[in-house]
Order: C-alpha cells, then structure tokens, then sequence
C-alpha cells in the first residue's frame, strides 16, 4: 500500500482550491460582461444610472431573505 505524505494532501488541497476560485472568477467575468451588454442595450451605457440601479438591486437582494445585511459584514 502506498503511504500518502503530508505534502500530497496539501498540494491536493491547493489544486482544488485554486481550480475552485478560478471557475468563480469565470463566472462573474460572464455575469459581468453580460450585465456590460444590457447596460448597453437597455440604457445606452449610462453607467451612473445604471451602476447606482445595481446597487440598490443588490442590496435589495441581500435585504430581502432574512431582512438583515450581515452578508456585507464577511466582505
């Protein structure tokens, strides 16, 4: 049987972790290159408008579920 060193584990650790952060940072690049296309479609890329719109959308979203915002407080 092969013994598994501590070394093994942590790198296997890593691995997972980084692969884990880089597909969410895909994600949101998508979500914001899309968010980009409606800004422009919709609203002709206004960004004051629409960046003060998204912010009081998202807080809302926050907001809503349990009526707190302790979800800012982990940033």
């Amino acid at each position: 049987m092969k013994k598994i060193k501590k070394r093994d584990h942590v790198i296997e650790y890593f691995a997972k972790n980084i692969i884990t952060v880089i597909a969410l940072v895909m994600v949101w690049r998508g979500v914001w290159y899309i968010l980009d296309g409606i800004d422009v479609w919709l609203f002709g890329s206004y960004d004051a408008w629409t960046g003060l719109l998204g912010t009081i959308i998202g807080v809302a979203i926050l907001y809503l579920p349990d009526h707190d915002l302790k979800e800012i407080e982990k940033l």
